[in-house]
């Protein structure tokens, strides 16, 4: 199959084009600076200009989208440009191109409101209820996605929790880099139970639901590696990987989410590029139980976790065994 991948210049992205060359896919990627993916066609541009993507996907089966704005700050009209009006230029230029079909790598946070989620599937994408822009953004974007679901036309979403592994800068490099300063702080003493995803299997999920077309297409699919831990034993596992003390003072969750969005509102009326040290919706993520039921994935998918957490941590501990340091 001939398949452009968006975005596949960040962690997931990447993993996710490397798979597909490997399954012997031809492969485009489309991102505004260069992959590093072996085998691929690298094709240059932003999901805001339609006739670069006209480009990208000229002659293209099938399309994977992840290219995104993904912060916990930033003004609106950027998320909106990006993830939305970016979604709507890749599903019009897709449909102008003759492709079959198309998989939308959206978040669970789209049907997030800041509680608990214990066991839960799949729930409707609520841009209305979304905390955050980005959260807000990646609901409305999927809901245009799956609108364009058809028989000519099939259009998948697939939700991928928490994604990590080594090279991670959006959770694993935040960690330690605040750990080892001493300011990465346990809310409500860690307790809450959440679960992940190491990147190879977020990566393999979304590749089999381009195979899988015919079971999924028109709806979402949370993925996650099943194995719920409570957060403070992860982060204490991701400090460990890097060689640094693990969080070990507290802060109640309601003082934290308070915090958080006090200064998520400076960080956005001052312009500042760099992500604040808490937010309203990471303390939400570090302070309430956030796991899903896979059963439905998995067996819609034909699909399971290849690396479990522990594994993927031994993993985490040799990339820094080997000289990387936090940044």
């Amino acid at each position: 199959m001939r398949v452009l991948v968006t975005g596949a210049s960040g962690l997931l992205g990447r993993e996710v084009a490397r798979l597909l060359v490997r399954q012997g896919h031809a492969v485009t990627t489309f991102q505004r600076r260069p992959s590093g993916v072996d085998g691929a066609t690298d094709f240059r541009g932003s999901v805001t200009d339609d006739a670069a993507l006209r480009g990208a996907a000229e002659g293209a089966e099938g399309v994977i989208h992840l290219a995104a704005k993904v912060s916990f700050t930033g003004r609106a009209v950027e998320f909106d440009e990006v993830n939305v009006e970016g979604t709507r230029r890749v599903l019009r230029s897709a449909r102008a191109a003759g492709v079959r079909d198309l998989v939308f790598v959206s978040s669970p946070s789209v049907a997030n409101s800041g509680t608990a989620i214990v066991g839960l599937g799949a729930e409707p994408a609520d841009p209305k209820h979304a905390h955050g822009n980005y959260s807000r953004t990646k609901a409305e974007a999927e809901l245009l996605a799956l609108a364009a679901d058809g028989p000519d036309f099939r259009v998948a979403a697939v939700r991928p929790h928490i994604v990590w592994g080594p090279g991670d800068t959006q959770l694993v490099e935040r960690v330690l880099a605040r750990a080892s300063r001493n300011r990465l702080p346990l809310l409500d003493a860690g307790a809450a139970l959440i679960d992940t995803t190491y990147v190879d299997n977020a990566a393999s999920a979304i590749v089999a639901a381009l195979h899988r077309m015919e079971h999924v297409h028109g709806r979402p699919l949370v993925v996650s590696n099943g194995e719920p831990r409570p957060v403070g034993e992860l982060l204490a596992g991701i400090c460990a990987a890097g060689c640094v003390p693990a969080p070990s003072w507290a802060v109640p969750g309601g003082v934290a989410r308070a915090a958080g969005a006090v200064v998520e509102k400076i960080w956005t009326w001052s312009g500042r590029k760099e992500e604040p040290p808490m937010t309203r919706f990471l303390a939400e993520q570090l302070s309430t139980a956030h796991w899903f039921d896979q059963r439905e994935t998995r067996e819609l998918l034909d699909w399971k976790p290849t690396v479990s957490l522990d594994d993927g941590l031994a993993r985490l501990a040799v990339h820094y065994g080997s000289g990387h340091s936090p940044s």
